[in-house]
């Protein structure tokens, strides 16, 4: 079996068709148009190490004899594992039909059409997502029925704390595509 050689350019040798679209390429899928933060992992990648304990925690329960407990354990666990795949899914996403924000305990999809602007401000932001505010850069939006919609990024958030080039980058990549994908209004 013959393994396909890449080189320095990227070109491999087994890529003789260019006809295939990349994943990447599928505007009609939801996906974030920026890569979690290293906050938003690191919380994510303890809580996941914590639910691994509890799993071996369970699993000697479970030998011990002590089902009502062993499944007590699971539950919690699998809890945990939820919690850190949801965290690690929060965000915003994007798609030829609209924008969506997924928050810890909802989702909130809004089409295109409904959007009248998106900008970046500067307001009191939540750092990490706490009670605690501090002034920061927000994108919000701002609906056509005047109705009042969250704010979608902030740069205190999980994904962009420290990183402000990164919140501008996905500022950026958010509002190219309301642009692209937003009717004109006349």
């Amino acid at each position: 079996m013959p393994l396909p050689f890449l080189t320095a350019d990227g070109v491999s040798e087994a890529d003789d068709d260019g006809d295939e679209a990349l994943a990447h390429d599928d505007h009609d899928r939801w996906r974030r148009p920026y890569r979690p933060g290293p906050w938003r992992v690191a919380i994510s990648a303890v809580l996941l190490l914590l639910s691994a304990f509890m799993l071996l925690a369970t699993m000697i329960i479970a030998f011990a004899g002590t089902w009502g407990g062993a499944s007590v354990c699971l539950v919690a666990a699998l809890c945990v594992v939820g919690s850190a795949v949801q965290l690690l899914r929060a965000g915003v996403w994007v798609s030829r039909t609209g924008l969506r924000r997924v928050g810890f305990f909802g989702t909130r999809s809004i089409a295109w059409s409904e959007i009248a602007e998106l900008r970046t401000v500067q307001q009191p932001v939540r750092w990490l997502g706490l009670p605690r505010t501090v002034q920061g850069q927000a994108l919000t939006v701002a609906a056509r029925d005047g109705a009042e919609l969250p704010v979608l990024l902030t740069d205190h958030n999980a994904d962009f704390l420290s990183r402000a080039e990164a919140f501008d980058r996905a500022a950026d990549t958010v509002g190219a595509w309301a642009d692209e994908y937003r009717p004109v209004s006349a």
